[in-house]
C-alpha cells in the first residue's frame, strides 16, 4: 500500500533528477558553443601553433565547459592566458586594471572582450592573442 510520504519521495526524486538533466543540458551546450566558437574563430589552432612553436610544446592546457587556461613557464616563471567564451563573445582575462581607452577589444577593467565581428577579423585576433601572449598574467608562487 502506497502513502501520500512515497508519492512525495518520488515527486522529490524525479524533480531533483529532472533537474539534474537540465543542467547537464545546458553544461553540454555551454561547451558545444565553445567548441564551435574556438573553431570558427581560429583561435584553437592559434594557440596550438604558440605552444608548438614558440613554447616549443611547453605549455599545457587546462579545458573546462567555456573557459580554457593556457599555462607555461617553470615553478619561478609561471604564466598564462585565461580565456572564456561567453555566447559569441570571447573574453581575456587580465590583471584588474583600469578600462582602457580603446574600443576594440570591449574593456570592463577586468576583461578584454571581443565580439564575433572582432574575432572573426583574423589579423586583428592575432595581432590580441599576441599582445596577451606577450604580457601573460603572472602567477604567484605557493611559496
Amino acid at each position: 500500500m502506497s502513502t501520500s510520504q512515497d508519492k512525495q519521495d518520488f515527486s522529490f526524486e524525479s524533480d531533483e533528477a529532472l533537474h539534474k538533466q537540465e543542467q547537464e543540458a545546458r553544461r553540454i551546450a555551454t561547451r558545444e558553443n565553445a567548441k564551435h566558437v574556438l573553431r570558427e574563430s581560429g583561435l584553437a589552432e592559434m594557440l596550438q601553433s604558440i605552444n608548438k612553436n614558440l613554447l616549443k610544446g611547453r605549455g599545457h592546457f587546462e579545458e573546462y565547459d567555456n573557459l580554457i587556461l593556457f599555462r607555461w613557464g617553470t615553478h619561478s616563471t609561471r604564466r598564462h592566458m585565461w580565456m572564456e567564451v561567453r555566447g559569441s563573445s570571447i573574453l581575456f582575462r587580465l590583471h584588474p586594471h583600469r578600462v582602457c581607452a580603446h574600443s576594440a577589444p570591449i574593456c570592463d577593467g577586468e576583461y578584454h572582450t571581443l565580439t564575433a565581428p572582432m574575432w572573426a577579423d583574423r589579423e586583428f585576433l592575432k595581432a590580441e592573442l599576441k599582445k596577451y601572449y606577450d604580457r601573460p598574467v603572472a602567477e604567484t608562487s605557493a611559496d
